[in-house]
């Protein structure tokens, strides 16, 4: 699996959606299923997959799939 799918996969099993609803324009807010609570499901479900710890500024400003793989790779996850 690509670092791609892989980064689609956590999104769509944090949200509970099919992973086809899952692209790079996608926002906080964007759709019903990310919310304050599940973005913090999306918080564990990376932490847990990719085995890192996010710091609570980054957590903060993950506010779209682009932002979240800014963060992915300040810990060494390049995903394109």
């Amino acid at each position: 699996m690509n670092t791609t799918e892989q980064l689609h996969g956590v999104f769509a099993r944090a949200f509970e959606i099919p992973v086809t609803e899952v692209n790079d324009q996608l926002e906080y807010q964007g759709i019903a299923e990310w919310d304050s609570m599940s973005h913090l499901v999306l918080v564990e479900e990376l932490e847990s997959t990719y085995n890192i710890s996010i710091e609570m500024e980054d957590i903060l400003d993950m506010g779209s799939v682009e932002k979240i793989k800014e963060v992915l790779k300040k810990h060494g996850f390049e995903i394109n």
